[in-house]
């Protein structure tokens, strides 16, 4: 049974927050940090009592909230002062390394080669194509230079082009709430049409009508995408028809076509469970069929080839398998096996073309790249470089090619593009990352360890430090982590890495429990009630690289972002002496609070992950490691805290009210330090090279810690 959460407000002293004199560990130098009023609320679940003194935080239009965000971004301002022109020379180092005109490798799409350029010292992408071959005439689709001017935040996404190559659709975003705008530019005209579609996802499929598009619209208040729409080019989006409306808000809805072309599919998901319905795409009007109802706990996915679709699913696989059904017969009772199940092979994705089909898998934390050709059922794997990489299938949307393209990347080793030839098995690399400067591969070291968790489980680490570094328990090392959603961080090349490797520090990634390197029981065991795992793993990682004497408690730093916040605001909590200072980028850190409320973005489409608090027994497990909930009277790390007043993810007043807390609860003297952008959200900035203003900010801080001012 549902369980209404009631709020019952104590009579505040006032309304507004005060900016007060701090006596103890709030004060650094001369500035004082501020202090956010207190103002007594208490909110009630089941007869338990939890008092929230900066709930009134979350209100996004009060002037005083502003204030607030502003007095602690001059607090933040004013205690890095001293470290302006090392961050200044630090964002110079990464925006120097970045070639400045540059282009993406071009692939072929129905006839044009479409590729990305960048212009010297601009920000952003232009888009464009050329017919037949690369020595025809360019035509720019889009120049977001041009559109971007006088916006502090632009991204365009869902980039999409009719079967008759002569209109585009892609999204707008202005804000950074991830609400979009899609718009159309007839390419033959060379004109932007007046037809706008609001409060979109940013993605369109076209129809093969070449007049009609299927689009996802977005709840104002959750931003959970609910109801697919057609719209008809040349009319108003109040004429536009609901062709279908999810009604459980634990589920969100998309749309697509299919590389075939043949089908226009509405794709439902859940974090644990999905549903198709596909049409005709030649026939817009025609009705949308089910391929197979939802079931708890069921997930697959699904892609079209000649008269069968391909279904990889857990049906069964907990690690996956790959199946194929007639397309006239999609429900699971005539699903056939492919590729089995294997205990030790996680199968993450798969791309089909007219004779191949490419399998990605991932084998002990390493993704592997399996070709199946499917006249002869013959088979292989790609042989890929270095002992610890990752590969992935690339951008493929020809069906009629024995190409492959894919992406290669590891801690030494820039990203790189391939194309791959499926019937010589002859491999050809079409760029690899241009590192402007001195940089060479073979100065860089890379390692894989596996630190022991408490239950026994080993941990994969991966790391990379600079030649020379000595393990003497002397070294800056950064510690970054994750671990949710069975996502999997992996150690990819980072040109931007170089401003902390150079200056001897060594970064490493801690692959804990709740992402899914080591297979789906990996993602399994750190998530709902297993999820302090994640945590605990995370900790074990770092006293493992402090016993074999790659750094110690005083070196020692972390950092994580979004879900990776919760995890280091948990993981301070928990053992806060083993990190000298930590980095937690949009940190989702008020958990219980944020589950509880059904009005926030994202709430109910999370319950599989975290839990539902309405239920008693994952209320009290996630009050039991929410790091807003557990802040104590203890010597933490310094602190860098960083959000956007505008993220749709992650809502800006989590971190304020952690750091509010923080403030008034923590022992020690240490800096704590708190940043909103007032201009983005969860993604943060905008632009090729303003992003990593943000990365200079948080490099210093690391650097500053360590008294290192070159």
């Amino acid at each position: 049974m549902k369980v209404t959460v009631t709020y019952k407000v104590i009579i505040p002293v006032c309304l507004a927050f005060i900016l007060q004199t701090c006596n103890n560990h709030n004060s650094t130098n001369n500035m004082k940090a501020p202090v956010a009023e207190k103002i007594k609320k208490e909110l009630v679940f089941q007869g338990h009592v939890r008092t929230d003194n900066y709930f009134w935080l979350n209100e996004r239009d009060n002037p005083k909230v502003l204030q607030y965000l502003k007095a602690e971004n001059r607090y933040e301002d004013y205690i890095m002062r001293d470290t302006r022109k090392l961050q200044e020379k630090v964002y110079k180092e990464i925006v120097g390394r970045i070639k400045q005109t540059d282009m993406s490798v071009p692939y072929f799409e129905n006839g044009y080669y479409y590729y990305t350029r960048y212009e010297d010292g601009k920000e952003y992408p232009v888009y464009c194509r050329k017919k037949g071959n690369l020595d025809g005439a360019e035509e720019v689709l889009l120049n977001v230079n041009e559109m971007a001017a006088g916006y502090d935040y632009y991204h365009v996404a869902g980039f999409t082009v009719s079967l008759d190559n002569n209109m585009l659709a892609f999204g707008v975003d202005t804000f950074g709430r991830r609400l979009y705008t899609i718009c159309f530019k007839d390419l033959s005209a060379g004109r932007i049409l007046d037809d706008r579609l609001i409060n979109t996802t940013g993605t369109a499929a076209w129809s093969n009508d070449n007049k009609t598009v299927f689009y996802t619209l977005k709840d104002l208040q959750t931003l959970r995408s609910y109801k697919v729409l057609r719209h008809r080019l040349d009319s108003d989006q109040s004429a536009d028809g609901t062709v279908y409306e999810e009604g459980d808000d634990t589920y969100n809805a998309d749309v697509y076509k299919t590389k075939s072309r043949k089908y226009i599919v509405i794709s439902l998901s859940s974090t644990l469970s999905d549903e198709y319905r596909f049409a005709d795409a030649d026939s817009p009007e025609s009705d949308f069929k089910l391929f197979h109802p939802r079931e708890k706990k069921l997930e697959y996915d699904i892609d079209h080839y000649q008269d069968k679709f391909y279904i990889r699913t857990n049906l069964d696989a907990v690690n996956f398998r790959l199946m194929e059904t007639p397309a006239d017969k999609t429900g699971k009772e005539n699903w056939k096996v492919v590729i089995p199940h294997r205990d030790d092979v996680l199968i993450e994705n798969f791309e089909v073309f007219k004779d191949y089909l490419v399998v990605d898998e991932r084998v002990r934390g390493l993704t592997q790249l399996r070709v199946i050709n499917m006249n002869n059922k013959d088979e292989h794997y790609i042989d890929l470089e270095e002992q610890a990489y990752t590969a992935w299938i690339s951008v493929n949307p020809e069906f009629n090619t024995g190409i492959l393209r894919f992406g290669y990347s590891s801690f030494t080793t820039p990203n790189s593009t391939y194309d791959y030839n499926m019937d010589t098995r002859e491999k050809k690399l079409m760029k690899r990352q241009e590192v402007v400067g001195d940089f060479r591969p073979e100065d860089y070291m890379s390692e894989r360890l596996f630190a022991p968790a408490d239950d026994g489980m080993l941990i994969p680490i991966s790391l990379v430090y600079r030649r020379g570094v000595v393990k003497d328990g002397k070294n800056p090392l950064l510690l970054h982590g994750y671990g949710a959603y069975g996502y999997t961080v992996d150690p990819v090349f980072s040109s931007v890495r170089l401003s902390l490797l150079d200056r001897g520090f060594i970064y490493a990634i801690a692959h804990v429990r709740g992402g899914q390197i080591m297979g789906r029981k990996w993602y399994e065991d750190g998530k709902l009630l297993k999820k302090k795992n994640t945590f605990t793993d995370f900790n074990n990682c770092a006293e493992y690289l402090i016993r074999e004497n790659y750094t110690d408690t005083g070196m020692l730093f972390a950092e994580g972002r979004s879900a990776g916040g919760l995890l280091i605001g948990a993981v301070i909590n928990m053992k806060p002496e083993l990190y000298k200072g930590v980095i937690a980028d949009v940190p989702f850190v008020d958990i219980v609070t944020t589950m509880l409320d059904e009005s926030i973005p994202l709430t109910t489409f999370e319950y599989d992950e975290w839990g539902n608090p309405n239920d008693e027994e994952y209320y009290e497990y996630m009050l039991s490691y929410s790091p807003y909930d557990n802040v104590s009277p203890l010597n933490y790390p310094a602190m860098l805290v960083i959000t956007g007043l505008h993220d749709s993810q992650v809502q800006y007043w989590e971190p304020a009210k952690w750091v509010a807390r923080l403030r008034e609860v923590k022992k020690d003297n240490n800096p704590l330090l708190l940043y909103t952008n007032m201009d983005t959200g969860h993604s943060g900035a905008t632009g090729r090279f303003r992003q990593y203003r943000e990365t200079a900010l948080e490099y210093a801080f690391l650097l500053k810690l360590m008294d290192i001012k070159k």
